[in-house]
């Protein structure tokens, strides 16, 4: 490695002759794992923060004063994103070393400069290893069109759960895949599909525009990294209404907000038409947490998950949303027409196989009541 390379330089200065480069603190990731470290926090006044096992910790070591800090997050970023950084306030991107890639976002805040780092595996995990409740999984690899939709707060697992969709499509399915992310995440290999992607802001203005030009590039599936807006909203919906099969996210916490969510990005005027495309394009939405696990090693992910059938579609479009949930509680079976789930009842599950304890999952459940009703109804593993 080249000894100019800034990520090599002793920047941080730990006392007694020590001093640690940004590559040191990056090596910590690979040192315990991605699974128990999610996430690294850089910022004045405070030592270099990771999330193990979904919790701050600092190291032991002097707070980040304003010079350090803006040196080791300069050292992400190339002079056109600095300049962008002194210029708007913050700044996304993305950086790799021999053992993992990093999603980061660079930015300032009332002490200087700050950035979270939130680690990404090289190697995408098997869609089998994800930890879907039921077959859901084998029933997206099948679709050839509409809308897949993974939702839930930041650090939730999404991208990771696409990727390993996206790649088993790849490996086994002669298609063109089209990916529009902000920024890159995971690097997915052409394989029997022929992938291209395109990252926001480098190869492809804004995400409006990326999904204009994608629907004359011949793709058969379509990653649209975020549904941020009207525009780019309307693009996505379109797309899988003409035959794509289409992945996306949204940060909602359950199923039903996340039909809510899509349909209020649009005014009142418009939201009947919303809801009877997206009652036509939607078929699933899939809605994730990670969860520490019980015995301290890791984090397990669990799912709510709403399959759009004729029933549910019907709901949408008459904007009856209220009722989704008792469908949701209903369709249970590990069956093609139903393999619907409650996020109690997944955390009820993973609670019942000994992987989560009784506490967390109530912590993270969206209804406590149900969540404790589910617990009484979930059989022993």
């Amino acid at each position: 490695m080249s000894s100019d390379d800034p990520m090599e330089k002793k920047i941080y200065a730990l006392g007694s002759g020590q001093a640690r480069s940004l590559r040191d603190l990056l090596d910590y990731f690979a040192t315990r794992g991605t699974m128990r470290v999610s996430d690294l926090h850089l910022k004045v006044g405070v030592p270099p923060v990771y999330r193990v096992d979904g919790l701050l910790r600092p190291i032991e070591g002097p707070p980040l004063d304003a010079p350090t800090a803006e040196a080791l997050v300069s050292s992400f970023l190339t002079e056109m994103e600095i300049r962008k950084l002194r210029e708007t306030g913050s700044v996304e991107t993305s950086c790799m070393t021999d053992k993992l890639q990093f999603r980061v976002n660079c930015f300032r805040d009332n002490d200087g400069f700050a950035a979270a780092v939130r680690a990404l595996e090289n190697r995408i995990p098997a869609v089998e290893k994800i930890g879907f409740p039921n077959d859901v999984w084998r029933d997206i690899l099948g679709m050839q069109q509409g809308l897949v939709l993974l939702t839930g707060i930041t650090g939730a697992g999404k991208s990771t759960t696409i990727a390993s969709l996206i790649d088993r499509i790849a490996r086994d399915s002669a298609c063109r895949i089209i990916t529009l992310e902000d920024p890159i995440e995971y690097r997915l290999r052409s394989q029997k599909g022929v992938v291209s992607q395109r990252e926001v802001g480098r190869n492809v203005r804004s995400f409006e525009a990326g999904l204009r030009d994608c629907l004359r590039e011949d793709p058969d599936v379509i990653f649209v990294g975020e549904m941020r807006d009207q525009e780019s909203t309307m693009w996505t919906l379109t797309a899988a209404e003409t035959g794509h099969l289409v992945f996306s996210t949204l940060h909602t916490r359950d199923a039903r907000g996340s039909v809510t969510r899509v349909l209020d990005m649009f005014p009142p005027s418009r939201q009947d038409e919303i809801a009877s495309q997206l009652s036509l394009g939607l078929r699933y939405v899939i809605s994730q947490k990670l969860l520490p696990r019980r015995d301290g090693q890791g984090r397990v992910v669990a799912m709510e998950i709403l399959n759009n059938t004729y029933a549910v579609a019907n709901l949408i479009r008459l904007g009856k949303l209220e009722q989704l949930y008792t469908f949701l509680q209903t369709r249970t079976r590990d069956v093609p027409e139903e393999r619907m789930v409650t996020m109690e009842r997944s955390l009820a599950t993973l609670v019942r196989q000994g992987v989560v304890s009784p506490l967390e999952a109530e912590k993270w459940a969206n209804d406590r009541a149900a969540f404790l009703d589910e617990m009484k109804n979930v059989p022993n593993e």
